[in-house]
């Protein structure tokens, strides 16, 4: 299950989002996609909801939606924005 760092905050735009780490003092610049996708990690969807999600309302290829959300993970990852299990690219989810 992935989720949100406990410090982590949200703060939306028209443009998209910035991610906020209060407890390291790291932020993650985010265009829309990528706020829709912190939302529905906040909501407990697991990867595979996300892909779904994403590629219906952005009128996106589900694969390529499960590329990009596994590199936007490993992103977040890295960054301590994210914990959690994620799946490798091609794996089913």
């Amino acid at each position: 299950m992935l989720t949100l760092s406990p410090g982590a905050r949200l703060s939306k735009s028209a443009d998209g989002g910035i991610l906020l780490d209060l407890e390291h003092g790291v932020f993650f610049h985010l265009n829309p996609v990528g706020t829709r996708i912190v939302e529905l990690i906040e909501q407990s969807c697991n990867p595979e909801c996300i892909v779904h999600t994403i590629g219906s309302e952005f009128q996106a290829p589900e694969e390529i939606v499960k590329l990009d959300l596994d590199a936007f993970l490993v992103n977040l990852q890295k960054q301590r924005l994210v914990a959690g299990n994620r799946s490798a690219p091609g794996d089913e989810w």
